[in-house]
């Protein structure tokens, strides 16, 4: 009797720890919900500081629940369109600890990538995101915040694959 006790015993404490593990590692609950407003000023460092390669990038990230929506666009030096990526889908995790949100991409719209200046980031992140939802039909991103000022509504957010750092205001 002593024996099932205790291997009921270890499985209950293995079942726990199971369950606190993934509970660490979740989904946004319905009424929680991200939104930011980014900005990052991107550089060719092949061009050597010539300005017609500079270009601005302004990402709208918006999720709630399991939905997620990203909204890239591209500026030239002179302020004009550079091209847009919009993404849609869902989000696939949260990881409190890290300040790390997972999201699956599942539709893509792209717009001015037949213009004469494509910024590179734009060409990497469209290529990149077609390659993995033509062979995946997914196309998966994590939000890094590397710095959080919740008083200020400001936080720097490392965005993956595309490696870009961006400044971030959050809107509440």
């Amino acid at each position: 009797m002593n024996r099932k006790l205790l291997w009921g015993i270890n499985g209950l404490i293995l079942f726990t720890l199971i369950m606190s593990m993934t509970f660490s590692y979740r989904q946004l609950n319905p009424t929680q919900e991200l939104m930011m407003s980014c900005s990052s000023e991107l550089f060719d460092p092949s061009d050597e500081g010539e300005s017609k390669s500079r270009h601005y990038l302004l990402v709208d990230l918006f999720a709630k629940g399991e939905l997620a929506q990203f909204n890239y666009r591209y500026f030239n030096h002179d302020g004009s369109s550079a091209g847009n990526i919009r993404m849609k889908g869902s989000v696939v995790g949260v990881d409190n600890s890290a300040q790390r949100y997972s999201f699956s991409v599942k539709t893509k719209e792209e717009s001015g990538l037949d213009g004469d200046e494509v910024p590179e980031h734009m060409s990497y992140l469209s290529y990149v995101s077609s390659f993995n939802l033509d062979k995946k039909g997914m196309h998966n991103l994590s939000v890094e915040m590397l710095d959080l000022n919740e008083q200020n509504d400001y936080a720097v957010v490392l965005f993956q694959p595309s490696n870009t750092v961006c400044g971030c205001r959050l809107v509440q």
